[in-house]
């Protein structure tokens, strides 16, 4: 009897674990997330080192944010409890009693091609550990709580209080203990049926909804311009959500900016130059300079897009990769751009089709955010940094329901001044009349931004953030300024050329009629190649702006009045 009692015993340990595993099976395979217990299985990682955390009282776990090497990205909640299972096969058990140090939000894990990011979410974590009766996670950790945000309005009179923020990282102490017999696929199965409970991650793609863009190489006609789009793409390719672009545009003579310009940005650029005729070539030259003999940021970062118009098309035009890239530049002789006397525009007379360059360069940048600007001005060092920060932070001014722009406050330097490293030395150079704000000679009211007598007196602080909200009326009716925008912002008009001044007036009025809010942003700047502008009689030049005036008054502003409306307090 008890031999038989024994076999009937056995027989159902083995019936039971034939179902389990057909139902943890079904349940992975059905979720699409069948290869989630591979990664696991496979990978002889540790994941009890997700400890939770408790904090006012609440739970905490992690939720994982799986990304594959191909962009896709999926939410897996199912690893948060997957976390609590332990030991994972082909992984030794950690000792009861050892210290983990707890994965930050941002933590990156790398296997096998694919992205692992760790970000801990607020989510009833007993329940869910509860149901997982074979494991147990304890920790204790503590971080700093943070303070409450200061009220933020953009009528704010006063500069903001500084605000200090710290960080802590904590270090928990985590046991974990498995029941002796019980099937991993089983806790796996039991995991993933209480999985539905954990909160979602928004991934930052999300947040912004947009989506990635390619950089193939194509022609295409734009109005009376072939343009060469992505002619001579960078190296590196960058997501929607990954960085900003800075869009330019130049011919051939102005790319001895391009070095300087990158030191500082140290990210993606995206480039139009003006190629009529036979500037095709010392174009093409100046680039495989740069590429070959200067930089390896320019090969890394700059895209280069081509644009010249249906009537100086060049003699001849690479197409293929071998073409483009292959003569090898002569790194000991001068740069091709110092020989600009003999450049086809200047022979031909052509106007600067300015704005075509600039509407090139932003729609062909990959990532959602662009600072749309010109090639002699050099950003202040990290940028990309500081303002990814503030849109992962979301403060109350990025939260307002209308649309929005980030201006950067622009300066000139004297000639023998070196660039400022952060706005500390700015100020100091403003104070000693090294530095002034852009254009004061020549158009002051055209580019200083509203506040800026506060924004130079506020004490420097570390990162960027969002010093005032200005309006493009009253006193700054004719502002120009230069912002991070997306790809959603209004372009400029195409009609318009540098010659002819005024180039940015009617992309201004469209924003002041739309009601943009601008977010003038604080230890961010723009700063002019060295040497002050002053102002200098040009009659050619006066003629021609004379002639855009009367363009912009007749043709292009009742335009946009049909196009976009009118707003009382906006103007061109």
């Amino acid at each position: 009897m008890l031999t038989r009692r024994n076999w009937l015993l056995r027989l159902s340990v083995v019936l039971n674990v034939a179902v389990l595993f057909y139902f943890g099976s079904y349940l992975t395979i059905g979720n699409g997330n069948s290869e989630i217990v591979e990664e696991v299985q496979m990978s002889g990682r540790n994941l009890a080192s997700i400890a939770e955390a408790s904090q006012n009282g609440e739970k905490e776990t992690a939720a994982y944010y799986y990304q594959s090497a191909s962009g896709g990205s999926v939410n897996y909640p199912e690893l948060a409890l997957l976390a609590s299972i332990q030991p994972i096969a082909g992984q030794p058990q950690q000792q009861q009693g050892s210290s983990v140090q707890t994965p930050v939000q941002g933590t990156t894990l790398r296997d096998d091609g694919h992205v692992m990011r760790i970000k801990p979410k607020a989510v009833v974590a007993a329940e869910l550990l509860d149901a997982v009766e074979t494991s147990a996670v304890s920790g204790n950790g503590g971080s700093a709580a943070a303070a409450p945000a200061e009220s933020w309005t953009p009528e704010k009179k006063d500069a903001p209080t500084q605000q200090q923020t710290s960080t802590t990282t904590t270090t928990t102490t985590t046991s974990a203990t498995t029941t002796a017999g019980t099937s991993f696929v089983a806790q796996v199965a039991m995991a993933m049926a209480n999985s539905g409970a954990v909160q979602q991650v928004r991934p930052l793609r999300e947040l912004l909804g947009c989506q990635d863009k390619s950089n193939h190489r194509r022609i295409a006609q734009r109005g009376d311009y072939w343009v060469l789009y992505n002619y001579v793409p960078a190296r590196r390719w960058f997501r929607c959500d990954e960085s900003i672009t800075y869009t330019t545009h130049a011919d051939f003579t102005f790319l001895d900016n391009l070095e300087p310009l990158l030191d500082r940005w140290r990210g993606p650029i995206s480039v139009a130059l003006y190629t009529p005729g036979n500037d095709f070539v010392p174009t093409l030259a100046s680039i495989r300079y740069l590429r070959q003999c200067g930089s390896p940021l320019v090969a890394e970062y700059v895209t280069f897009h081509m644009y010249f118009g249906s009537g100086h098309v060049p003699k001849s035009v690479p197409h293929t990769d071998h073409d483009i890239d292959a003569p090898v530049a002569n790194c000991s002789a001068p740069p091709p751009w110092r020989n600009a006397s003999t450049a086809y525009k200047g022979q031909k007379k052509l106007l600067y089709p300015v704005n075509v360059g600039r509407n090139v360069a932003r729609e062909s940048a990959t990532t959602h955010y662009v600072l749309p600007s010109d090639i002699e001005l050099y950003p202040s060092p990290g940028v990309i940094e500081g303002f990814m920060d503030l849109v992962r932070r979301q403060d109350p001014p990025l939260r307002r329901p209308k649309p929005m722009v980030f201006p950067l406050p622009i300066f000139e330097l004297a000639s023998h001044m070196k660039l400022p490293a952060d706005k500390k030395e700015l100020v100091s150079m403003l104070k000693n009349g090294s530095a002034i704000t852009f254009h004061k000679k020549v158009c002051p009211d055209c580019h200083t931004v509203p506040k800026f007598k506060e924004w130079a007196s506020a004490k420097p602080k570390p990162g960027v953030s969002v010093f005032h909200t200005g309006k493009r009326t009253g006193y700054h009716l004719h502002w120009e300024p230069i912002f991070i925008g997306t790809h959603n912002d209004p372009l400029y008009d195409e009609r318009l050329s540098w010659e002819g001044k005024m180039d940015k007036m009617t992309q201004g009025y469209t924003l002041c009629v739309l009601d943009y809010e601008f977010h003038i942003l604080d230890n961010a700047f723009l700063t002019h190649k060295p040497g002050i502008k002053t102002l200098k009689k040009d009659p050619a030049r006066q003629v021609l702006a004379s002639k855009t005036y009367s363009l912009i008054k007749k043709v292009i502003l009742p335009e946009l009045k049909v196009l976009y409306g009118v707003k009382k307090g906006c103007a061109v």
